[in-house]
C-alpha cells in the first residue's frame, strides 16, 4: 500500500507545508521543519479526512483539525525523545540530538500552542476531546516512567499504551467524525474504532522493539513492552503469541466497528491502515 499516493495525504502535505512556508526564517522554522518533515506516514489526520468522509464531510471542513492532530503528534515525538534520550528517529538524528534539549523543548511547546490555534474553531465537544486526549498522552509518558516499578502489570501496561499512544487515534477518528457532522453517538463508535486501532498498533510496535527488528530509531533509554510484561510468567515464545493475539484481538474490533459505517471508499482506506499499520507488520517476524 502506498500511502502517499492518497489525496488525503497530499492535503495533509500541503498544509504542513504551508504552515511552514509562512513562519519567519528562524532557527524554531529550522526545527519545526526538521519534525514535520522526517518521512512520517501522517496515519492519524488521513484517519481524521477518512471518517469526516465516512460520514459526508470533506477535507476543506477537517484539514485543519487534521493538522492540528499531527502537530501534537510532532510534539509529542520530541518530548519522547527528550525523555527517552532518543538518538535517532525514521533514520534522522532526533530534535534533541539535532538541536540539543532546550531548543527541542521550546519547539515542541511551539507546536502544541498551534495545534490549539488549528482547532480552536471546531467548537466545544472537539476542542474538549482534544484537550483531554493531550492530558492522556501526558500521563501515559509519566505511567510509562514507571515501568521498573514491581507492580507494574499487564492492566497497567494496555492504560499506559492507550494514554500515550491509542487516545491520539480515538480522537483523530472522533474529531474526524463531528467535522463531518456526526452526532455524539456516532462519533463515540469512531473513538472506539480508533481506540483499538490505537492498541494494536502500539502492541506491534513492542513486539517489534521486543525482537529489536526495529529500524531507523534508537534511543538510549526504552519503555517496557508488552512481550516483557508476559515473560514474568512464560517463555519468550509463549510471550510473543501472546502480544500477537492481543493485537489480533484490537484489529478485530476495529474491523467490526468499520463494518458499521457507511460503506465508501474511504471506510475501505480505514480498512487499508488498520491491516498496514498492524498485521502487516507482523508478517516476516
Amino acid at each position: 500500500m502506498n500511502i502517499e499516493e492518497w489525496e488525503e495525504y497530499r492535503y495533509v502535505e500541503s498544509g504542513i507545508s504551508a504552515f511552514i512556508n509562512q513562519m519567519e526564517e528562524s532557527s524554531l522554522k529550522k526545527m519545526v521543519e526538521h519534525v514535520c518533515n522526517t518521512g512520517g506516514k501522517r496515519i492519524r489526520p488521513i484517519i481524521l479526512l477518512l471518517s469526516c468522509e465516512i460520514c459526508s464531510g470533506t477535507y476543506y471542513q477537517s484539514l485543519n483539525a487534521a493538522l492540528a492532530v499531527e502537530m501534537m503528534h510532532s510534539a509529542s515525538l520530541i518530548h519522547d525523545d527528550l525523555l527517552d534520550q532518543g538518538i535517532i528517529r525514521r533514520n534522522l538524528p532526533t530534535a534533541p540530538e539535532k538541536f540539543g534539549p532546550s531548543k527541542a523543548l521550546l519547539c515542541g511547546d511551539y507546536l502544541i500552542a498551534k495545534s490549539i490555534e488549528l482547532i480552536s474553531p471546531y467548537g466545544k465537544k472537539v476542542i474538549r476531546d482534544f484537550g483531554r486526549a493531550g492530558m492522556n498522552m501526558a500521563e501515559g509518558e509519566v505511567l510509562d516512567l514507571r515501568l521498573d516499578e514491581d507492580d507494574f502489570g499487564e492492566s497497567s501496561y494496555f492504560e499506559c499504551i492507550y494514554k500515550k499512544t491509542a487516545s491520539l487515534f480515538a480522537i483523530s477518528a472522533s474529531i474526524g467524525a463531528y467535522t463531518g457532522g456526526a452526532d455524539e453517538a456516532l462519533a463515540g463508535r469512531f473513538n472506539f474504532f480508533g481506540n483499538s486501532l490505537g492498541m494494536a498498533y502500539q502492541i506491534v510496535d513492542d513486539i517489534l522493539e521486543f525482537m529489536e527488528v526495529v529500524e531507523g530509531k534508537k534511543s538510549k533509554f526504552t519503555s517496557q513492552t508488552l512481550p516483557h510484561v508476559y515473560t514474568m510468567n512464560m517463555s519468550k515464545e509463549e510471550a510473543i503469541q501472546k502480544s500477537i493475539d492481543a493485537v489480533k484481538m484490537h484489529v478485530n474490533a476495529a474491523k467490526d466497528t468499520l463494518m458499521t459505517f457507511r460503506a465508501c471508499s474511504a471506510r475501505d482506506k480505514l480498512f487499508q491502515i488498520t491491516d498496514y499499520i498492524t498485521l502487516d507488520m507482523l508478517e516476516n517476524i
